[in-house]
């Protein structure tokens, strides 16, 4: 089986250990077939997307709605990189899964409106799929509602007309689209448990998702949501698209 390259843009060491763990775990895995780069350490480069069964973009602390003069050096690398790569990915129709922070760049690149007005905090929701979403391959693997951890600053307020919503919760009317077959970005996180979670609250506890005295409740919070299992969109992706 040809690998899936996980793009991790998460600085901090203990965030993105976990986060590769976690997407090791639930994608069914492990890392020889999950190569991951981290893309805040150095550059891309070409990616020749015949060594690969797909691409998984994982999530981070970057904003793509920010205005540009905000962004850092590597950030505004980053999303270029990210941007190139994404014309031959939706060109190719080639399989693509962006978590969080991928929404906003698929989003991004594909025209939609990515702005503050649905942002999340952190927290367990109830993720539910749209007429499109229960006839997708992918997303009806899920079953019509499930729970997931969310915590994001930015969200899509508008798509473009050829892109396809999937799923949607309470307070954000995008948490999943597609575009063509196989490009696939969610708001919420397929790979994120209570235990994840943790890391990444105490992480990014200074980070303006919350206020840092909030911490321990924002974890009560979570763990009274009811959510207790990831979604079955990351091993449905694997199980999809991995290809020899």
């Amino acid at each position: 089986m040809k690998p899936f390259l996980l793009l991790a843009i998460r600085a901090e060491d203990v965030a993105a250990d976990e986060e590769y763990a976690a997407m090791v775990r639930f994608s069914g895995l492990d890392e020889a077939q999950l190569r991951r780069f981290r893309m805040e350490q150095a550059e891309l480069g070409s990616v020749d997307l015949d060594q690969w069964s797909g691409i998984i973009l994982g999530g981070g602390p970057f904003q793509a709605s920010d205005p540009e003069d905000t962004k850092s050096a590597t950030q505004r690398r980053v999303e270029s990189e990210l941007s190139a790569l994404l014309d031959d990915v939706v060109e190719c129709d080639f399989p693509f899964l962006g978590a969080c922070y991928g929404i906003g760049t698929l989003g991004r690149h594909q025209g939609a409106v990515v702005d503050h007005t649905f942002r999340e905090p952190i927290s367990g929701v109830q993720i539910k799929l749209t007429e499109a979403g229960e006839q997708d391959r992918l997303f009806s693997r899920a079953g019509s509602q499930f729970g997931a951890y969310v915590g994001h600053k930015e969200a899509i307020s508008k798509l473009p007309a050829h892109a396809v919503a999937l799923a949607y919760s309470e307070s954000c009317p995008v948490q999943a689209f597609r575009v063509g077959t196989r490009v696939y970005a969610t708001q919420f996180h397929p790979e994120l448990d209570l235990d994840g979670l943790a890391t990444r609250v105490e992480v990014y506890k200074y980070a303006g998702y919350f206020e840092p005295e909030e911490a321990d409740a924002v974890m009560a919070a979570a763990r009274a949501s009811g959510v207790t299992d990831v979604p079955k969109i990351l091993k449905g992706f694997v199980d999809l698209f991995a290809c020899s």
